[in-house]
């Protein structure tokens, strides 16, 4: 039996469900970049492209070089095609133009180019997390800038999201609003494979994934069912679980998506201005998306994470996803 290739899924796609073509294409694209991405990842110190850069994202983190360039490769590689009004990226302050000289779409794409570049130097997984909305009116008809209100929408306004995990082997997860594929990258053949079908979290789980050195800063609900976690048999879950934290959401994300799990990045203490530290555009959205297309859920601890509506690009949110079972039992004491 022949492969199937992300190509080939695409047109069935648009043969069998009425995905629209240029949104094939457009995924097309984000996956040729992601392509260009992996290359440069797995260089690391032969291509020069390790260490940081002497710039600060908005976010006031300091940017990798890798974070830089892949920025760039997903920029350059979607701007000129005419599916796209604009774009926006976790590494840039403002909604990113379409050059005037190229053509304009009827969708908006929103990515963070490197996922858990903290992990570049230490030869760890890292990703590419991308979302793509339609832009709301003719916006994509029209010459005037494009302000940061168009890409302002709810999750559940996605139409399609996805991430490339740059680990053992390079891997897009992909979902059009019908199920969860995985494709697996083929370098000799230079094409993504679907090897992953119709991918479904279980429902329950005796894995999480949490960073226990922030827990002094948690909030008591937090505090309670990581607590309980941690009590095993002996506790009122009477389960034992096992923790397992990478520090990428890509990579956490994807061991959850592949055999079940908890993932959780809190609101915490430190900083009490902040509702929590992933971007709820960039990452939130995109991965809740997934998740919920395998059967999962995402919370922020007390809504949907796809009912949220997005108040600014760079809002960050509270993040529990992952097997249905766990994710309503944390919400559950959040509302308690």
């Amino acid at each position: 039996m022949s492969r199937v290739t992300l190509s080939r899924y695409l047109i069935e796609q648009t043969r069998s469900n009425n995905t629209p073509a240029d949104l094939r294409f457009l995924i097309e694209v984000v996956a040729r970049a992601c392509k260009e991405i992996s290359y440069a990842v797995s260089k690391g110190a032969l291509g020069g492209v390790l260490g940081a850069t002497e710039t600060e994202n908005i976010q006031g983190e300091v940017q990798k070089k890798l974070d830089v360039l892949s920025n760039e490769i997903l920029l350059e590689a979607n701007e000129w095609g005419g599916h796209l009004a604009g774009m926006a990226s976790e590494e840039m302050d403002n909604a990113y133009q379409i050059p005037g000289k190229y053509p304009k779409g009827a969708y908006l794409l929103v990515f963070d180019p490197l996922d858990g570049s903290s992990n570049i130097d230490v030869n760890v997984s890292v990703g590419t997390i991308f979302s793509v909305l339609r832009c709301p009116g003719e916006c994509f008809t029209q010459n005037d800038a494009l302000g940061e209100e168009a890409f302002l929408q709810p999750g559940t306004k996605q139409v399609a999201a996805g991430y490339a995990i740059y680990g053992p082997q390079t891997m897009l997860m992909l979902t059009l609003g019908n199920g969860v594929m995985g494709f697996t990258l083929d370098r000799e053949l230079g094409s993504f494979v679907l090897t992953h079908e119709n991918i479904r979290v279980p429902e329950s789980t005796a894995e999480f994934a949490i960073n226990m050195s922030n827990q002094r800063h948690w909030e008591a609900p937090v505090q309670r069912y990581v607590g309980e976690l941690l009590a095993g048999n002996e506790g009122p879950l009477n389960k034992n679980y096992n923790m397992r934290w990478i520090a990428s959401m890509v990579a956490d994300v994807h061991r959850i998506l592949t055999r079940g799990g908890m993932f959780m990045y809190p609101k915490d203490s430190r900083e009490p201005g902040k509702a929590g530290k992933l971007r709820l555009m960039y990452e939130a959205n995109p991965m809740s998306f997934i998740i919920e297309q395998a059967g999962g859920a995402a919370t922020t601890g007390t809504q949907r994470i796809l009912d949220v509506q997005p108040e600014s690009l760079h809002q960050r949110v509270p993040v529990f996803l992952g097997s249905r079972e766990e994710v309503e039992r944390v919400t559950a004491y959040h509302k308690a």
